[in-house]
């Protein structure tokens, strides 16, 4: 399907405007499941400036959405209505370390703050070397893994919101929960700080070695999938909970709960969003039945269901 194109108008109404906009752009190839329609409009901004210029002039009743490399992500078959902003590693993808601080524009890779940290010696964000994602998707969602979680370490982030002003949120005013923060959903981060502590070389490395090998003996990261699929229950493990259902293996379509570790959901070739969902609520359903526990997607479900 296609939406209507609304990309004359927008540069019509921001004549300074510097980044790209594009009518109907597939959003497939920008998630790890590469299912999903398109975005009525894909903006990429040139820099937080132009983020800024962009939202301020955006009509108000345009729905906004962020996507960062779409690690944690389901776009539905029917696409995104609105405007889909994608920031890119160019313009907001640098990470920097000075002391015990490293900075980090929200496109800058997790995996690439632990490696920045680690050069120079700042312990204390290893745990970020084994989340698939961005540094905006980390702030978003309380990221966390092997034990460490974002809020153990922000120092700062800044935002832009959707009048286009500029904020800056302490690790409180992030208030921070398990795979979650409670900043209004409108706001657009674009950088962070973090700090750490200073470390010898061979234990920070050590402690990325254990990350890294956990990652691939114990989750299909070589397969199209988006990484966790649902939250861990309190004092439970949603995997466990999965497999005890019967669910490890279960197939919808070319959609496949995975046979390595069922808390992950793989497209085995050709499967659509709405297999992958419908897969994931089955899930639901099947634990709800065996163990009156109710699983919450913690993989972002986005746009309309094909009609």
């Amino acid at each position: 399907m296609a939406f209507p194109d609304i990309t004359p108008d927008l540069k019509a109404a921001m004549p300074q405007l510097r980044g790209r906009l594009l009518a109907n752009q597939s959003l497939a190839e920008l998630t790890w499941f590469r299912v999903g329609g398109p975005a009525q409009v894909l903006f990429t901004p040139a820099d937080e400036d132009d983020l800024a210029y962009f939202l301020k002039l955006l009509p108000n009743e345009l729905p906004v959405y962020v996507v960062g490399v779409g690690s944690n992500l389901i776009v539905r078959d029917g696409g995104m209505e609105g405007v889909v902003i994608r920031l890119s590693p160019r313009a907001f993808g640098e990470t920097r370390a000075e002391g015990d601080i490293v900075s980090a524009g929200t496109a800058a890779l997790d995996k690439r703050v632990a490696e920045t940290a680690a050069s120079a010696n700042i312990g204390g964000m290893e745990f970020f070397f084994g989340i698939p994602g961005t540094i905006g998707g980390a702030l978003r969602m309380n990221a966390g893994a092997n034990g460490s979680e974002t809020k153990d370490v922000l120092l700062d982030a800044v935002g832009i919101g959707r009048d286009g002003t500029r904020h800056v949120f302490s690790n409180a005013d992030m208030k921070f929960v398990y795979r979650n923060s409670g900043v209004d959903p409108s706001i657009i981060f674009t950088s962070a700080r973090f700090r750490g502590k200073i470390t010898d070389t061979e234990t920070i490395r050590a402690r990325m070695n254990e990350v890294q090998n956990h990652r691939e003996t114990a989750q299909p990261i070589r397969e199209k999938t988006g990484g966790s699929t649902f939250k861990n229950p309190p004092g439970n493990s949603a995997w466990k909970l999965i497999d005890a259902a019967g669910c490890r293996g279960l197939r919808v379509g070319g959609a496949q709960v995975s046979e390595m570790h069922c808390n992950f959901l793989i497209n085995t070739g050709n499967a659509t969003g709405h297999d992958i969902e419908t897969l994931g609520e089955t899930v639901r359903e099947r634990v709800k039945a065996n163990s009156g526990i109710e699983l919450h997607w913690e993989i972002k479900r986005i746009g309309i269901e094909q009609s």
